[in-house]
């Protein structure tokens, strides 16, 4: 390890700013900044983002409607990160069809960006995703419920229209 790397150990992920005798100090991504005792970062497992690499993979989750055509989910997801300026070329970016969920078809966007932004890329992506999705007439999962029986007002509640005599709310509160 070493001042300037991307470090996660325990609860604290940040970048390393100071590597002391006793003690090291990480400086977080919301600007507080930890002592780590050296014995803790030792004795505990400690993730370093940047030790050989200074690029990081980042995974991004998404769900469509079950009658979305695969191909054309993946060619939009593959899009979307082929036009973020700081997605990585290499290596390349990879949408997966994941699996099938309730009602929906799950995919994952795999992308390589420099370790020190990560966060802010992937939120950059999930809005450009939403936004080429939804332009695209692409639909996120929905559940339906089916009611077996209900009281013959609910429809007219539904409706908006109030109870079946024909009184809004307002009228039987005065």
């Amino acid at each position: 390890m070493q001042v300037g790397d991307v470090i996660e150990v325990g609860d604290v992920s940040g970048t390393v700013t100071r590597i002391g005798i006793r003690s090291s100090t990480v400086a977080t991504e919301q600007g507080s900044e930890v002592v780590v005792p050296n014995s803790h970062l030792i004795s505990n497992e400690v993730t370093n983002w940047t030790l050989s690499d200074r690029r990081r993979r980042t995974d991004i989750d998404v769900a469509v409607a079950e009658a979305t055509s695969p191909e054309r989910a993946r060619e939009l997801l593959l899009q979307v990160a082929r036009a973020h300026p700081e997605v990585l070329k290499e290596p390349e970016a990879l949408a997966l069809f994941v699996g099938f969920g309730d009602n929906a078809l799950n995919f994952q966007l795999q992308v390589w960006t420099p370790a020190e932004i990560w966060e802010r890329v992937a939120s950059e992506l999930r809005t450009a995703i939403s936004r080429v999705l939804g332009e695209a007439g692409i639909d996120y999962p929905q559940n339906e419920v089916h009611l077996a029986s209900m009281p013959a007002s609910v429809p007219e509640l539904l409706a908006g229209r109030g109870p079946a005599d024909g009184a809004s709310r307002s009228d039987k509160e005065t």
